[in-house]
């Protein structure tokens, strides 16, 4: 036996249903019965980082990081809606992929991912 994915992915947050709805719209995540989500199949990495990483915030114990296609039309998507985007050339390289940065309204940091080869084309 061995696993086969992550079935869920659980936190908590103060306005549950808003945060909720905020995923659904800007990413696409969930909005159904028990926030249920049909994805791809892909590579998800599964990685502990050391305490004192700088990768991410040292207040937040956990980064959401998530595999998108199309990266520039979902970037342009949530800045129209007003969602700061963060990029970094040095981030970004043919083996690993392009890399964005953003927060969720309650400010947990979710790094977007769109692996090497992934379509960048518009919805």
């Amino acid at each position: 036996m061995t696993v086969t994915g992550i079935g869920g992915f659980f936190f908590r947050a103060r306005d549950p249903q808003a945060l909720g709805r905020w995923y659904a719209e800007q990413l696409g995540i969930g909005g159904g019965d028990y926030g249920l989500w049909q994805q791809e199949a892909g590579d998800t990495v599964f990685a502990p980082f050391p305490q004192d990483t700088d990768y991410f915030a040292a207040e937040r114990g956990w980064m959401l990081n998530l595999r998108v296609d199309g990266l520039d039309a979902l970037l342009d998507r949530l800045r129209a809606a007003g969602t700061t985007v963060l990029t970094d050339p040095s981030w970004d390289t043919p083996e690993t992929g392009r890399f964005a940065r953003i927060h969720d309204p309650e400010g947990n940091p979710i790094e977007l991912w769109e692996p090497p080869g992934a379509a960048d084309a518009p919805d």
